[in-house]
Parts: C-alpha cells; sequence; structure tokens
C-alpha cells in the first residue's frame, strides 16, 4: 500500500512539472567593457564596437539648430554623454538583454527643454520616412503613452547592438535595430535601420 502511495505521489509530480514547465532562465546579463555586469544607475558611454565608426561615442547634436536634441554617433563640440539604463522593472539592478528599458542622458545642459530621455520622433510605423532618436521621452511608466521611450540591448556577433521592440504594452508598434543614418552634412544620426550600430558600455 505505501508503495502503491508512493507510486502515486511522483506520478502527480511528474505530471505536474510537465504541465508547468521548467523555469525559463533569466536573459543574459550585459557585461560593460572591463567584463563586469552592467548596473542600472551607473554612468556608462555606449561606444562603438568596430569601424566606420570606431572611437565615436554617442552623445547629442542640435541638427538645423532645432529642439529636441537628436542622438548622434560623436559631435565633437559635445563631446561624448555618460548615460544610465533603467529597466522596466525598477527593482531589478542588473541590466539583461531582450528586456525593455529606457536610456536617459545623465550630464546635460539647459540647451532643449525635452527631457534626457530617449525615444522615436514621431514614428509612424505605416510610413517610410526615417525615425530618428531623439530626446523627450518619460522615465519609468510603462503602457501605450509611453511605447517609443522603451529600447533594448541585444547580444550582436562579439558586442552588442540597441534594439526597438518593445514589450510594455499589448501593442507594439513593430520591432526594429538601431543604427547610424548619415547626412550630407555629416549629422550621424541614430535611427531605425536594417542595419544595427554594433556597440559596447564603457563605463564613465
Amino acid at each position: 500500500m505505501k508503495i502503491t502511495l508512493l507510486a502515486l505521489v511522483l506520478v502527480i509530480a511528474f505530471s505536474t512539472n510537465s504541465l508547468l514547465g521548467a523555469a525559463s532562465p533569466a536573459p543574459e546579463q550585459v557585461v560593460d567593457t572591463t567584463g563586469k555586469k552592467v548596473r542600472s544607475g551607473v554612468n556608462y558611454y555606449i561606444v562603438p564596437a568596430s569601424n566606420p565608426y570606431a572611437g565615436i561615442a554617442v552623445t547629442v547634436s542640435k541638427i538645423n539648430q532645432t529642439c529636441p536634441l537628436n542622438v548622434v554617433a560623436g559631435d565633437y563640440s559635445n563631446g561624448p554623454l555618460p548615460l544610465h539604463f533603467l529597466p522596466v522593472n525598477e527593482k531589478k539592478d542588473v541590466i539583461r538583454v531582450n528586456t525593455d528599458l529606457n536610456i536617459h542622458f545623465t550630464e546635460m545642459g539647459d540647451e532643449c527643454p525635452e527631457s534626457p530621455v530617449w525615444m522615436l520622433k514621431d514614428y509612424d510605423p505605416s510610413s517610410d520616412a526615417e525615425t530618428f532618436v531623439t530626446l523627450g521621452g518619460e522615465l519609468g511608466n510603462p503602457g501605450k503613452e509611453t511605447l517609443m521611450d522603451w529600447f533594448k540591448i541585444e547580444k550582436h556577433e562579439d558586442a552588442y547592438k540597441l534594439f526597438y521592440c518593445p514589450n510594455v504594452y499589448y501593442e507594439s508598434y513593430g520591432c526594429s535595430d538601431i543604427g547610424i543614418s548619415e547626412d550630407a552634412f555629416g549629422n550621424k544620426r541614430l535611427a531605425l535601420t536594417n542595419v544595427p550600430y554594433k556597440v559596447r558600455f564603457q563605463p564613465a
């Protein structure tokens, strides 16, 4: 009787485990250029991992002398700017791949009134017009009104890439790599592109 009861318990246990499935592993931790974990609330520079933009860190530029400021790869008049990553779950300290997060500069002047939080400016998925990364987003508050303010970090070859694919609302605008769009004047704006900008994260 005891053997039969034990067998029944084991069958129930295995059946329950099969129904629930094994717990999904946490996404991989993002590491900086020194091999340490990238953490929320710590200053980093986003730097290119390969040519043709080697040595040009991410900063801001006032394209056409208008606000909001554009996020660009290397405007030597401003120099590199440190930034923070804030995951959608603010209680989490370590930044992980494929996880929604805000990106915001931490040392900004008062050249423009917008917030230092990254966002997609005037994004319309039904349009073929280029969509650029600018400032003016909102920290936290995940939902429909902030869909354009959330980005992700993903593994790309031997480094990382920035990616737009928000999961903070049941509807989404679709997914795209963040790359470089260079205009006739040499402005290298971050934008939605088919070619990702290969980056690493350097402690500031």
